[in-house]
């Protein structure tokens, strides 16, 4: 009998590709989810293969150096029906000398890029043909995989949408700006895998490193630490915080991924210009949902930085609200990190689920800057001691502050009034453009039984502040919105809740500042010397803030942290009111023109005004969107935009992808910087 031959194959790149939900990333590529089946063809030549005459066998090897003991390699026979929980091949039908064969791995197969071989051998004599490479990924959908999650909506939201919102602002004023993850644009797979083989520990020990590729807790804790470039270690993104991004892009230009994950790579791996802690936990989104497990920017406000461990933050003021010894402690207006979806097998029962990622270099973990990951219900549970991080996760929403005032003469008052911590933990809505409060994931209801029961397991006594007791109180307030380019007011609202009359100093001072906490100059004061409050009286006092005050020094974060220092003069007590101010900037407006059909041209019509008193300089738009653009498009203004006038731009697009999309736009000039707008377009498929 001649031997068996093999002509051609077809890896049915597009059909298997659609089972998959890969089909956006494919194009040419074989990419699947592991422990579902996928269907390859198999063209012989002279004659077809023969049951009980051939052998077929096919081998799947990933890494640099495949070994069966390390799960990087399977050597398996073509069988009547699939075994599970190892990799199988079964004849689907055969026609003539054409043959269908349904291949499946394990749900436990380790991900990345694969050589498929297959060896026929007839009595005697044997060939082995290389049938092609194909990318193996985490499976939500199955509910053998560690990353399963049971809700169709959710897995397609944290695993195939390539858009989003990411939560920012103030706690008082939340502001969301859109972000394209893009995690199967054109390269973007080929990039993740690429960060997978940078990555210290593969370089270290290929085997290991590749035999470890099938635990997402392995892989979130590469992703944490590859994403920020601070151990040398080729990382993606350098972080800054200081307001001078001349040399690279500035954090808040961004507005998607792609970008990022591409520049790192066409510049040979060198780190990124700038990231801030959205940027890093955007772009370790978008890796975790482009190898399969679901994952999502969570927002943390007034989150601490605890450095010392000790779950309490100390800042120290002097009379006029200025800080004066810089603790290290700090707290951000805001933090994000990533979730991802995940078992905890290494863990005892009861932590699965959400894990907390943060990318963001902050602190090292096993001598890395990395961080998880945490499970969200240790966290929540004050579960200290489990892997991994989970004290500085912990104290990021828990921590206390206490602020001392620094007087005059050196002494020091404690502040009775605390800022708390961990407040309004926001996501975006499954399927929707809204906002979703995850902070009872984090931490029980303030106040209640069961937190304080967990602080004292946390090892610490958590002082409790009666916030309703009789005395002085202050809140600011402020009179409507903050528009960059206005002025506007806030205002000191202060109580007295006893039946004396009280005699105190209001300091009120207003300084431009950073999300991270630290403060740039002083742009409004006030300084009342002798504020006599009635007993039982509410008084409001006004601090005007002027924009030829704040517009000079305002960062690209747009805040301004006014400080309100009540003392008063019989007991020398202190009270203080802390608020951010986030100044708003301008709209984006967008129309979308023409009839939204795949392969059909658009026209978006993109406007901003220019709200400042003086011209805008160097504008240029940037506008992106999954499936819509192909990659990004830039335009920069020939002219100056004058006062009051319009920043105007016309795109001609062709979208290739159908369904619901995000055409995302960003806003630069000298003068006002990081505008973002989004428009939702549904695009209809081509009719069959």
């Amino acid at each position: 009998l001649a031997e068996l031959v093999l002509e051609t194959w077809d890896l049915q790149c597009e059909s298997n590709g659609r089972e998959h939900r890969t089909a956006e990333m494919g194009g040419q590529q074989l990419v699947v989810r592991r422990g579902q089946p996928f269907t390859i063809t198999l063209h012989f030549s002279g004659r077809g293969y023969e049951e009980g005459v051939d052998k077929l066998a096919f081998n799947v090897e990933t890494g640099p150096c495949p070994v069966e003991t390390s799960g990087t390699r399977s050597h398996f026979a073509l069988t009547d029906f699939p075994e599970e929980g190892t990799w199988s091949a079964v004849v689907q039908q055969q026609d003539g000398a054409a043959l269908c064969v349904s291949l499946c791995s394990p749900a436990t197969a380790c991900v990345g890029r694969y050589s498929l071989t297959l060896e026929a051998s007839t009595d005697y004599q044997g060939s082995t043909f290389h049938i092609g490479d194909f990318v193996l990924l985490f499976n939500a959908w199955h509910p053998e995989d560690t990353v399963y999650l049971r809700d169709e909506d959710e897995r397609r939201e944290y695993v195939l949408s390539q858009q989003g919102l990411i939560y920012q602002g103030a706690r008082d004023y939340i502001t969301s700006t859109p972000w394209n993850f893009g995690q199967f644009e054109e390269d973007i797979l080929a990039i993740c895998l690429n960060l997978l083989d940078t990555n210290p520990k593969f370089l270290r020990d290929q085997n290991r490193d590749c035999s470890r590729r099938n635990d997402p807790v392995y892989i979130g804790r590469v992703v944490s630490a590859m994403v920020n470039c601070n151990d040398e270690d080729r990382g993606v993104l350098l972080g800054r915080w200081d307001d001078r991004y001349e040399d690279g892009m500035s954090p808040m230009a961004w507005i998607g991924s792609v970008d990022i994950l591409k520049r790192w790579k066409n510049f040979g791996c060198q780190p990124v210009k700038y990231g801030q802690c959205w940027v890093f936990a955007a772009v370790a989104c978008t890796v975790m949902r482009c190898l399969g497990v679901p994952s999502r920017v969570v927002t943390n406000y007034n989150s601490a930085h605890d450095t010392n461990g000790n779950l309490v933050i100390d800042r120290y003021m002097n009379e006029t609200g200025v800080e004066e010894r810089r603790s290290k402690d700090m707290i951000w207006n805001f933090h994000c990190w990533v979730e991802s979806w995940m078992a905890r097998p290494d863990l005892a029962p009861g932590y699965d689920g959400w894990q907390a990622l943060d990318p963001t270099p902050q602190e090292k973990s096993e001598g890395v800057y990395c961080c998880g990951p945490a499970p969200v219900k240790a966290i929540k549970e004050g579960d200290l001691q489990l892997k991994y991080d989970i004290p500085f996760i912990f104290a990021e929403v828990n921590a206390d502050v206490v602020y001392w005032i620094v007087q005059r003469d050196g002494s020091q008052r404690k502040s009775t009034h605390s800022s708390v911590v961990g407040k309004n933990i926001s996501t975006k809505s499954v399927g929707r453009d809204s906002r979703e409060d995850i902070t009872h994931n984090y931490k029980y209801p303030e106040g209640s039984e069961k937190e304080r029961e967990v602080f004292s397991k946390a090892e610490h006594e958590k002082r409790s502040l009666s916030e309703g007791e009789e005395g002085l109180h202050v809140k600011i307030k402020l009179s409507e919105g903050a528009n960059n380019g206005s002025d506007f007011d806030v205002f000191a609202v202060i109580s007295n809740d006893t039946d004396t009359e009280r005699v105190c100093r209001l300091m009120l001072c207003a300084r431009t500042a950073s999300y991270n906490g630290t403060v740039g100059p002083e742009c409004g004061m006030k300084d009342l010397l002798n504020l006599t409050l009635g007993p039982r009286t509410v008084q409001s006092v006004p601090l005007r803030i002027l924009y030829e005050k704040y517009g000079p020094c305002l960062t690209q974060d747009n805040i301004i942290k006014v400080v309100a220092l009540l003392t008063e003069y019989e007991t020398g007590d202190v009270v203080l009111a802390i608020r951010d101010v986030y100044i708003q900037n301008p709209e984006i407006k967008i129309r979308v023109l023409g009839e939204p059909m795949q392969n059909r041209k658009l026209v978006a019509e993109i406007t901003l005004v220019n709200p400042l008193a003086v011209p805008l300089h160097n504008c240029v738009f940037v506008v992106e969107g999954a499936g819509l653009t192909e990659g990004q498009r830039i335009k920069e203004l020939e002219d100056p935009v004058e006062p009051q006038a319009e920043a105007k731009f016309r795109l001609d697009f062709v979208p290739h992808q159908s369904g619901l999309r995000k055409l995302m736009v960003d806003f630069e000039s000298d003068k006002l910087t990081g505008v973002k707008g989004y428009r939702n377009v549904i695009i209809a498929p081509l009719p069959k």
